[in-house]
């Protein structure tokens, strides 16, 4: 009787809170919404007469609970009818919507003593919002129960699960993915102050340990590796496939649920995620059952496996959307300002950054990290057992501004405050937590290779091909050199006798092949569709007699990988250096690229799907630069630099991820660690079945082509 009495009181004393909570906001906005109205000339609590303080007051009053109420009830409808919208148009209506809702709540005044130009609603709305926002959390901040609730109520839940479901005092593990951070970059941000949140965790006896990448050092590669524990046949971040005709690319859905399939099916489970996990923000579903912005499942049809489904319980808080779309519009004047900035001061390397960049950024920066930030959260306070999360924030920016500098540094500082709000809503979980930051490949510095040459990876192929080139390309130094070698080597060869080689005569006879040429960062890939098999050297070389000298010569690219009949395969290096792959060693042609090199070369050039050249840039150890083939000053996809170490922070009480004096390589290796550290925390994860991604089921997914024009490398 007395546990029921004093259980009585507290509720009573819970809903007693609330209630003065509630008036207390009320309050708050409705004063707040007096000085607007005694601030702006379009905004209008009176009528045309004039009326008394006290009548203005209660019109006030009456206008902010109207407000409230709407933002309560139909926000969240309205929100919900709009997931079909893209998400940065979401971002950018939001204040409109809110505005809207103000006028809706104008009109329920009596008398039509409410009033407001459409402009000023937009103003005050987003106002109103913030304050009550401000005035919310202010209040929860002394009372423990009111900040769970609240923190329940930003990230879309009601209640925690059953207390039964969360294993008891069982840790659950949370893996932030710091997109792009390396190993280097991190040590310098925290040396620098810029992440105190991590400084004091290694101070606290964190582990900084940092793992080495494929080749593939990119995210499509790592993150399908560390998620599921295979990366095999991934060659580069876009690639052609010759058996299928399929040109892939990781950020698009069709081929990121192909590439979930294969490896679901080369591993036998589902991934690192099966035992009651989330995914968010991620490539790959690491075979999760809570999903938000996850590339895989958006190609799948289904309320609960649309792409923006996850926007909806972050979004449905009409004070989370306009301090997010606010911030979305602050981050693009931010992006202008910046750009305008490094133009006027000349600064080298550069990039363009105009066009749609600065939204692409700011949805990278605000939007996705706001909305992936909630859900962890809101996983937290549900108690799930894993989650793995990507922040690309850092990345997107490190691409167009480089990975050193003002620009980054500020988003590094962001990325850690969101390090520390998840680190703080953790104490309020049902059960502890360990964080574990990681990334998924570092960034390389360096000017394009178009801009230090004056034509890209594609002209320079072509021209070696002896394909038409623009006039632009044949002013080059490059490019003439190119083009005449290649007329050179035709007439060499059509000199020939016929009976010497008459497959040769045939084949320089016929009307030239169009090569396909991609770029993932600073790796380029060539490949020839018209020949069904991995093209020799010996069989380019009869085509297109001055291609591979071409390539392996030029001053910007630092080895080539191609196949030969004699050799199997061979590296070809600068001034004639030619090494087998089965001999290839840390030393010779790839002696600057450092330790594990010539290992991640070997297990490449094995893939069913590398292409006919595989092309790295040049890099200098001197100062860190390599030459992307793409429109990227700070780059990653290849070896070279910085862009190949990863790094892996972990709590003391996990193990420790590899032995003394022992190495942690490969994307894979560190899928096995992860999974380690999750049976130490909740015993065996118990894989699930290939339901829904096993080509045997006949999902629409498991074979889709990647049509259409190859998407710029963004948030990958």
């Amino acid at each position: 009787m007395g546990d029921a009495r004093w259980g009585g009181a507290d509720r009573w004393r819970s809903a007693g809170r609330t209630v003065v909570r509630v008036i207390v906001v009320w309050a708050v906005s409705t004063l707040t919404m007096l000085v607007l109205a005694g601030l702006l000339p379009d905004f209008q609590l009176q009528s045309a007469d004039g009326d008394s303080l006290t009548r203005t007051a209660l019109t006030a009053a009456t206008a902010a609970g109207a407000f409230g109420l709407l933002g309560a009830l139909v926000w969240p409808v309205i929100v919900r009818a709009l997931l079909l919208v893209p998400a940065l148009v979401l971002g950018l209506l939001v204040f409109f919507l809110n505005g809207s809702l103000l006028l809706v709540a104008l009109r329920l005044i009596p008398d039509g003593r409410g009033a407001a130009a459409p402009e000023t609603a937009v103003v005050v709305a987003a106002v109103m919002s913030a304050v009550a926002s401000a005035t919310s959390t202010a209040l929860a901040v002394r009372d423990d129960d009111a900040y769970r609730r609240r923190l329940y109520r930003l990230t879309g839940r009601t209640r925690p699960r059953d207390p039964g479901d969360t294993a008891g005092a069982v840790p659950g593990t949370v893996f932030l993915q710091l997109d792009g951070v390396g190993h280097h970059v991190l040590r310098g941000a925290v040396a620098d102050g810029l992440m105190p949140t991590v400084a004091g965790w290694l101070a606290a006896g964190h582990r900084l340990t940092p793992w080495r990448t494929d080749w593939s050092s990119q995210t499509g590669a790592s993150q399908l590796g560390i998620l599921h524990g295979s990366n095999e046949d991934v060659p580069a971040f876009r690639w052609y496939e010759k058996d299928t005709g399929r040109l892939m690319v990781s950020n698009r859905p069709a081929s990121a649920v192909e590439l979930q399939r294969r490896a679901v099916r080369r591993t036998g489970d589902a991934g690192l995620l099966t035992v009651d996990g989330a995914s968010r923000g991620n490539l790959f579903s690491g075979g999760a059952d809570q999903l938000a912005l996850v590339l895989s499942m958006a190609a799948r049809r289904g309320r609960r496996n649309r792409s923006r489904a996850g926007y909806f319980a972050y979004f449905s808080d009409p004070a989370n959307a306009v301090r997010t779309a606010g911030s979305l519009l602050a981050e693009c004047v931010r992006e202008m300002c910046q750009s305008t900035r490094a133009l006027l001061r000349r600064e080298t390397p550069r990039v363009s950054r105009g066009g749609t960049y600065p939204f692409v950024r700011a949805f990278a920066t605000v939007v996705e990290r706001d909305v992936v930030v909630s859900a962890v959260m809101g996983d937290m306070l549900a108690g799930r057992t894993a989650v793995y999360a990507d922040l690309v924030a850092y990345d997107e920016v490190a691409h167009h501004s480089g990975p050193h500098g003002r620009d980054t540094d500020q988003v590094l500082a962001r990325l850690d405050r969101a390090i520390a709000l998840i680190a703080t809503v953790a104490e309020h979980a049902p059960r502890p937590y360990r964080i574990v930051l990681l990334s998924d490949h570092g960034q390389s510095p360096g000017e394009t290779f178009e801009s230090a040459y004056g034509l890209t990876l594609k002209e320079l192929v072509r021209a070696g091909c002896g394909l038409p080139v623009p006039r632009r390309v044949r002013r080059t130094r490059s490019g003439s050199e190119a083009r005449d070698a290649a007329r050179d080597a035709l007439r060499s060869a059509l000199h020939r006798p016929v009976d010497e080689s008459g497959e040769a005569a045939r084949e320089l006879s016929a009307r030239p092949s169009e090569p396909v040429v991609l770029a993932s960062g600073n790796l380029g890939l060539v490949s020839f569709p018209d020949v069904p098999h991995r093209m020799t050297r010996e069989e380019i070389d009869r085509r297109h007699p001055a291609l591979l000298r071409t390539l392996a010569h030029h001053p910007g690219i630092g080895f080539v990988l191609v196949a030969s009949a004699e050799h199997g395969s061979v590296v070809l290096g600068r001034d004639g250096v030619e090494v087998p792959v089965a001999e290839l060693a840390d030393d010779g042609p790839l002696a600057v690229f450092g330790r594990g090199a010539a290992r991640a070369v070997r297990r490449t050039d094995g893939f069913p799907h590398v292409a006919d050249i595989m092309v790295n840039s040049m890099y200098d150890p001197a100062t860190g630069t390599v030459h992307a083939f793409e429109e990227q000053i700070g780059s990653h996809g290849g070896l070279g630099g910085e862009q190949s170490h990863a790094f892996l922070l972990s709590p003391p009480d996990l193990s420790p991820p590899v032995r003394e004096g022992e190495e942690l390589v490969g994307a894979e290796r560190v899928h096995r660690v992860l999974r380690r550290w999750l049976r130490e925390s909740s015993g065996p994860q118990v894989p699930l079945g290939l339901l829904e991604i096993s080509p045997s089921t006949g999902a629409p997914e498991s074979v889709l082509p990647a049509d259409g024009p190859v998407s710029p490398d963004k948030n990958h």
